[in-house]
């Protein structure tokens, strides 16, 4: 564990989804891709120089390739702490990772004074070249603030179930091509789920790092944050949007302590039902 944080809350954005959460003297980093390449795509920029060591845990949101990078693990050693999907462990487990918790969606555990509960997600089932299927979840972290890293999703009911108490949101914008498909939240719908959330602070993810060879100069990878900071000044203007670059970090203190926040919604369904597509799908 690592105390020297001035503030309760550090967030950095290291590139697409993986974020580097620090509270109460808690390190949790989601979602590392920490590679220049993941199969055929390829990091737009350096891979920032961060410190990854006295990680206590990392949580993984899903399987696929952009989320779960094997080789990126191996970098932060065979005894860190990953908490995955259920599914997810056995293959992990067979590749020489030690300490490999499963968690379903409405389940917690503890990370030090952090409490980490696995929320619904809309994305599809997310299948490996090494063979598990394993359900796809994003993350409550609760402690001396509140943070939601949702992973890669669309949008579904049980959103709005998170909000209230948020401090901060962390939310997918994009992917790493041209088009989005479905299962995905692009910079319209992700300011919808604002609506839902009803954060004090938002962080776009899920943007400007990967490319498909031969498609890095297109804008996919810089016009998304700023489309929804645009959608988000209409639909919900009482939320700060912060766009962090790829290895910069901010930092924001709860407005209510621990004991005046109401609780999070005490359980999932592991079976969450997409909400319809009602609302009008753009595209950058």
């Amino acid at each position: 564990m690592n105390g020297s944080n001035d503030a309760p809350l550090h967030l950095t954005y290291a590139g697409h989804a993986t974020v580097l959460v620090e509270m109460d003297r808690v390190r949790l980093l989601a979602d590392p891709v920490l590679r220049h390449y993941v199969g055929p795509l390829r990091r737009q920029m350096a891979v920032p120089d961060l410190d990854y060591g006295e990680i206590d845990a990392v949580l993984i949101s899903h399987l696929h390739r952009d989320h779960l990078d094997v080789p990126s693990l191996r970098q932060l050693g065979a005894g860190i702490r990953l908490i995955v999907p259920r599914g997810a462990a056995r293959s992990l487990k067979q590749r020489g990772f030690r300490h490999v918790e499963e968690i379903g969606r409405g389940e917690a555990t503890m990370v030090g004074g952090i409490t980490v509960e696995a929320t619904p997600a809309n994305h599809s089932k997310s299948r490996t070249l090494f063979g598990p299927t394993a359900e796809c979840i994003g993350f409550a972290i609760r402690g001396s603030s509140q943070v939601y890293f949702a992973g890669d999703t669309d949008l579904f009911p049980e959103m709005e179930l998170l909000g209230g108490n948020l401090d901060v949101a962390l939310l997918p914008v994009w992917g790493w091509g041209p088009t989005l498909g479905n299962g995905h939240l692009d910079p319209f719908r992700a300011a919808q789920a604002l609506t839902l959330l009803r954060p004090r602070v938002a962080i776009p993810i899920h943007w400007g790092t990967f490319c498909p060879i031969g498609t890095c100069w297109m804008q996919f990878l810089s016009q998304p944050p700023r489309a929804f900071a645009h959608h988000a000044a209409g639909l919900t203007p009482e939320v700060e949007i912060r766009v962090l670059e790829p290895g910069q970090s901010t930092r924001t203190r709860p407005l209510m302590s621990r004991d005046e926040r109401a609780p999070l919604h005490p359980s999932f369904s592991r079976h969450s039902t997409p909400l319809p597509y009602s609302f009008h799908h753009q595209q950058v």
